[in-house]
């Protein structure tokens, strides 16, 4: 992370970013709160199904190029990282059969809440990245690390198939950098350019339709 300087561009504000956190910490909340019975019954059926971890905690790269454990409900077989790439397909052999089920509906990004609360990530922002998809960025891609990373924003929603895409592919992590990541860094740095409450607001309206719409 070398010649990284640490901006926060345009949220100066304090005022804003104030609010953000306060958004950030009362969404995770009442989602922990109301999703928990769902969560236990997701726990449930990951242990009955093969007795691995619960979680997946991957090293994802932070604000300011800060590395942080991202909590994931675990959707892969044990020890996944070993058998291939960061990125999955839809025909991933490492899926588990409620793996398939949770990240359809994306039920396995509820202990990002978590991540929330610690302050590491935000309701919305830029997804968190792995170290090699964040050491080809340009310049001005990095300007992405000036925002905290996020369970959603525009890129997410419109990728929201994102195994999809991948499906059939040999390399899933080259298809990855190919078909999804010029798209996807685009729409991101637009959201970090121009974020603010509303914008925030609008992107959390969004996917909840999404997921309801699933």
């Amino acid at each position: 992370m070398m010649g990284f300087q640490k901006r926060d561009e345009p949220m100066k504000n304090l005022l804003s970013l104030g609010i953000k956190r306060a958004m950030d910490v009362t969404l995770s909340l009442l989602g922990l709160i109301l999703c928990s019975p769902l969560m236990v019954l997701i726990a449930i059926l990951i242990k009955k199904e093969d007795r691995g971890p619960l979680l997946y905690r991957g090293v994802r790269i932070g604000r300011f190029g800060k590395p942080f454990y991202v909590m994931k409900f675990r959707s892969l077989v044990v020890d996944a990282e070993r058998r291939g790439g960061s990125s999955t397909a839809d025909d991933d052999p490492r899926i588990t059969k409620i793996g398939r089920f949770i990240r359809k509906y994306k039920l396995d990004e509820f202990p990002q809440l978590l991540n929330v609360l610690r302050g590491e990530m935000s309701i919305v922002g830029p997804r968190p990245q792995v170290q090699w998809a964040v050491d080809l960025y340009t310049p001005e891609q990095r300007l992405l690390l000036t925002a905290k990373p996020g369970i959603s924003d525009f890129a997410s929603i419109k990728f929201k198939n994102e195994a999809e895409i991948l499906k059939g592919s040999k390399d899933p992590d080259k298809a990855y950098l190919e078909k999804i990541a010029p798209e996807k860094i685009r729409l991101s740095l637009e959201y970090v350019k121009n974020r603010s409450f509303w914008v925030d607001i609008q992107i959390i309206l969004k996917t909840i339709a999404e997921i309801f719409k699933k």
